[in-house]
């Protein structure tokens, strides 16, 4: 009971305890299938082969999209022309939807082509829509907004923040003097706290607004949905039906703001084309090396296959993606006898609500019940810096004396925690944890991914960095190959969670996932 309550925190281990050394191991140190494991990740790696005709051939992977399904098709041809068999596994259907062209230019008081893009579902237009701009009104009530909505029909209404710079803070904090740097973050704090008491007063939430501009006949809705980060804004969903959805970059989006407040009545015009396609399958994508001794037994390499579409999705999660293909190709080709069966799982519709992983939790029981671990890469192209025992008691034992095979250089700057708290939600790994399954999120470093990349614009080949990245697959590898030949079954054993607040902590709960996705909308 007492080595189930209690949290370890420190950078990775030897064998023998205590801190591991920077300096690379002795090359005669390392397991013979190891050092075979560097060698090939270090001289021949297929990552960059992967991630342009995966990313620039292919690019974003929405959810419901051709793009989608021609990226599965890719992946399966591509595993099979290494020996390792392919199959899709469909869970449900989404809305079926492909983006076209955004064009978007203001045609008054003068003429300039805009930086904006359609939001992902949003409907096209037939022909060229234009109208006013106008922004939504201080009111004071949800009274005075319903009547403001009768004035709108055949307008394009602002729904965002207007923003007073679109520098950074780091940016703002580097160059301006100390009592500016004051100056110009209150203004910002005071700016976010008044828009939010705006919408308040509206009687409708960032969800729910669209939808009622829509009903009111407005012509189209923008907006601006910035990170903090110059140039980078997130693309989500559209939430109308019939008008179109655009974001625009908060350059531009400030100078309509301030045009349209200030009485010079600017005009857009907005062509934006994309397709309906009804509803189309939503599936995982599977590669499988059958277990030579222990076939009905498995070891998961994991990361989500879709993603958002503003970008490529090279971060979120196409280094995931290339790094669990990368290691699965050099695992097929170096470690022939395996022990267990070894399965690569890209997941669909991750981005909606792990929607994938939780299908196949649901779906494939006898899997479940008997994986050794699942090692899962979601969050951007930096090398994996932290590892959580996920709440499993023995994690320390067995997740030690994998990552204890794995070359220094490697492991020293890792941070693990042990037993940790078991993840409930963020990544796939989660549906696995939920289910009671040793499930480990490879949890990288940075690289500015929460306000850069993640879900933006930006996040796109450039961005990655591949050195990183052939250090995930050497991690992946060497732990896929120490899971599969460890005569023993990892144990499930979980700690018992803390009290807090007063409340006892309850394991996170096997969800359903959704298996009709955007037919509503």
């Amino acid at each position: 009971m007492r080595q189930a309550s209690t949290f370890f925190c420190f950078l990775f281990f030897c064998c023998t305890g205590g801190f591991a050394q920077s300096a690379p191991q002795d090359r005669g140190s390392l397991l013979p299938v190891v050092q075979k494991i560097v060698d090939e990740v270090q001289h021949h790696s297929q990552l960059e082969k992967l991630a342009t005709e995966l990313l620039d051939g292919i690019g974003p992977r929405l959810v419901g999209t051709p793009e989608m399904q021609k990226a599965g098709d890719w992946a399966i041809a591509t595993l099979e022309s290494w020996g390792v068999q392919g199959s899709q596994q469909q869970f449900g259907e989404w809305r079926g939807w492909q983006r076209g062209s955004s064009q978007v230019d203001m045609i008054a008081p003068r003429i300039k082509s805009l930086e904006a893009t359609q939001l992902a579902w949003s409907p096209a237009t037939k022909t060229p829509v234009q109208g006013e701009v106008v922004v939504l009104p201080s009111v004071k009530s949800p009274g005075e907004f319903a009547a403001w909505l009768k004035t709108i029909r055949g307008k394009v209404v602002l729904i965002s923040q207007y923003q007073r710079s679109g520098r950074p803070d780091y940016q703002i904090k580097e160059f301006a003097t100390p009592d500016l740097y004051d100056k110009m973050m209150k203004e910002r704090t005071a700016d976010a706290a008044a828009f939010r008491r705006l919408m308040a007063n509206t009687g409708y939430t960032g969800s729910t607004l669209p939808e009622a501009l829509e009903k009111a006949g407005a012509a189209a809705i923008a907006l601006s949905n910035w990170t903090g980060i110059m140039g980078a804004n997130r693309i989500f969903g559209a939430r109308t039906k019939k008008i179109p959805t655009i974001d625009i970059a908060v350059e531009d989006y400030g100078m309509l703001y301030r045009m349209a407040v200030n009485g010079l009545s600017p005009r857009i015009r907005i062509h934006v084309q994309s397709k309906e396609l009804g509803m189309v399958k939503t599936f995982n994508t599977i590669g499988r090396i059958e277990g030579k001794e222990k076939p009905e037994e498995y070891v998961l390499l994991s990361a989500h296959f879709d993603s958002w579409d503003g970008g490529q999705g090279a971060t979120d999660n196409g280094t995931g993606t290339i790094t669990m293909m990368e290691a699965i190709r050099v695992l097929k080709k170096l470690y022939p006898n395996n022990k267990r069966t070894i399965l690569i799982c890209l997941w669909g519709s991750e981005e909606q609500g792990l929607n994938g992983s939780r299908a196949f939790v649901k779906d494939n029981p006898g899997v479940v019940k008997n994986i050794q671990a699942v090692f899962n890469q979601d969050n951007g192209t930096g090398r994996i810096a932290n590892i959580s025992g996920q709440g499993f008691v023995n994690a320390y034992d067995y997740l030690g004396r994998w990552l204890s095979a794995v070359p220094r250089d490697i492991t020293a700057g890792i941070e693990t925690s042990f037993p940790g708290m078991p993840g409930s939600g963020g990544s796939d790994h989660a549906s696995f944890v939920a289910a009671g399954v040793p499930s480990f999120m490879l949890g990288s470093l940075s690289w500015g991914y929460g306000g850069y990349t993640w879900h933006t614009n930006r996040d796109t080949y450039d961005k990655i960095v591949f050195d990183e990245v052939r250090k995930n697959v050497i991690l992946t590898a060497v732990l896929a190959y120490m899971a599969s030949e460890d005569p023993q079954p990892a144990s499930r054993d979980k700690r018992i969670l803390p009290v807090t607040d007063g409340k006892q902590t309850t394991w996170p709960e096997v969800k359903e996932p959704e298996r009709r996705g955007g037919a509503d909308k």
